[in-house]
């Protein structure tokens, strides 16, 4: 399989079991109505390992432009290449998001509340100060993207080269089910004050589907905010790359290279 297809595939179904916990916790009359925090986080660490596990070996699960952003800063995908992936991730997002409005639009047509229909395809923060929710996102992401380097690739603490039978650093990389209990430890931590997107996919396509689709009562879809989860995690993902390199060039030092 193409990897590029992988990563529209697996992002599909990121967002399907993701945005689709989501929906089921906060649109009204469904089973799942007001299960709380809890049940969200939990569904969104099965939704990447979900996604994770069925792009793996085709792409190295990246699934979230940030985690590519982090491979093409350590060189293990071309700009081309990089840019590839998180075209797919953002189609693969919006495919997703548009399947979850409709398996739920009974739910939709029966929920008033325009902000819920809005936070089942985007976050946003729950006290409105863009700076600190981009710090937010940002250390979010750092919190992603540091833990796949550190377990992923021991070997590049030695300064070897990335192998050729891995060749990226994805989500799959570290293990489906540590990356899956990582990213539901970020959401029970760190996710109560902007939702946790920490995936620029994640929150841009479902966030354009939002404006897209006809929904009856939806409100805008708060392109003021939207740059702060695109934005918080590429940052996140470029300081947790720095933190890396420099952890890589003491150990390399401390050996004596």
């Amino acid at each position: 399989m193409s990897p590029y297809i992988a990563e529209f595939i697996g992002t599909m179904l990121l967002i399907l079991f993701g945005n689709g916990v989501v929906s089921n916790v906060l649109l009204k009359r469904t089973k799942g109505n007001d299960a709380g925090w809890i049940v969200i986080s939990a569904g969104w660490g099965v939704a990447v390992y979900i996604g994770a596990f069925c792009s793996n070996a085709y792409s190295g699960a990246h699934l979230n432009p940030a985690v590519t952003v982090a491979n093409m800063l350590c060189q293990e995908l071309s700009w081309q290449e990089g840019g590839m992936y998180m075209i797919a991730q953002v189609l693969g997002a919006m495919i997703g998001a548009l399947l979850v409005y409709l398996f739920y639009r009974e739910h939709f047509e029966v929920t008033q509340d325009p902000d819920a229909k809005l936070a089942c395809f985007s976050t946003a923060p729950n006290i409105r100060n863009n700076g600190q929710a981009f710090f937010c996102e940002m250390v979010g992401t750092f919190a992603l993207i540091l833990p796949i380097f550190l377990i992923a690739s021991p070997s590049l603490m030695h300064g070897d080269a990335p192998s050729d039978t891995d060749p990226t650093l994805g989500l799959g990389s570290i293990g489906l089910l540590p990356v899956g209990l990582l990213v539901f430890g970020i959401g029970m931590s760190l996710g109560g004050t902007t939702g946790y997107a920490i995936n620029p996919a994640r929150d841009f396509g479902p966030r354009l589907v939002h404006a897209i689709l006809p929904i009856r009562g939806k409100r805008d879809s708060d392109w003021s905010y939207a740059w702060v989860p695109v934005a918080g995690p590429i940052a996140g993902a470029i300081l947790a790359t720095a933190v890396f390199w420099l952890l890589s060039a003491t150990e390399n030092n401390s050996i004596g290279l």
